[in-house]
């Protein structure tokens, strides 16, 4: 059996590959994993949070944060990574193609047009730039379950469940 490649050179390709092929990445910060869609730009992956959005308590006060990347083929974890968080304000000079690149990225935007202006005033968009740290990597994954329980929401279903009509036979039919 052959060793998977390493080095710097290809843990850095794997993060930038698997960060523009897949949208959804969990962030393991203060005791917590939580699932955040992302986009990659600029060699950062980029995340909008509160007001409407994604609820990621307090990412704004994080200095550094693991990443936890999964295979879109499979879900199963590829790599784990230390990132440095910062946030990018309306005033910086990325805000702008960052916002852009969120907005052409984010599925069901009440207003295209707006949405800039509404993270502005009511969000956070974090840039969190990989290090050199790895946790986990192919070939040196944990075997832990990495089972949590759901946090509490107050979402319900919309209604009673439908019910099924002429549901088919699941039994065997009798070969004799």
């Amino acid at each position: 059996m052959t060793e998977p490649p390493s080095g710097e050179v290809f843990t850095a390709a794997l993060i930038r590959e698997l960060s523009k092929k897949t949208s959804v990445c969990w962030l393991r910060y203060d005791g917590v994993e939580h699932a955040a869609w992302h986009i990659w730009l600029d060699d950062a992956v980029y995340v909008v949070s509160g007001g409407n959005e994604q609820p990621l308590p307090e990412i704004e006060d994080v200095s550094s944060i693991e990443v936890v990347m999964r295979s879109k083929d499979n879900g199963g974890r590829l790599i784990t990574w230390v990132g440095d968080v910062s946030v990018v304000h309306p005033t910086d000079e990325l805000w702008g193609p960052v916002t852009r690149a969120l907005v052409s990225a984010r599925l069901n935007l009440e207003d295209l047009a707006t949405a800039a202006a509404e993270w502005a005033e009511h969000s956070v968009i974090s840039r969190i730039a990989p290090t050199d740290q790895l946790v986990e990597s192919p070939g040196s994954l944990s075997d832990d379950a990495h089972l949590a329980t759901p946090k509490a929401t107050e979402a319900t279903t919309r209604g009673p469940l439908p019910k099924v009509f002429h549901r088919r036979n699941t039994r065997r039919p009798k070969l004799s």
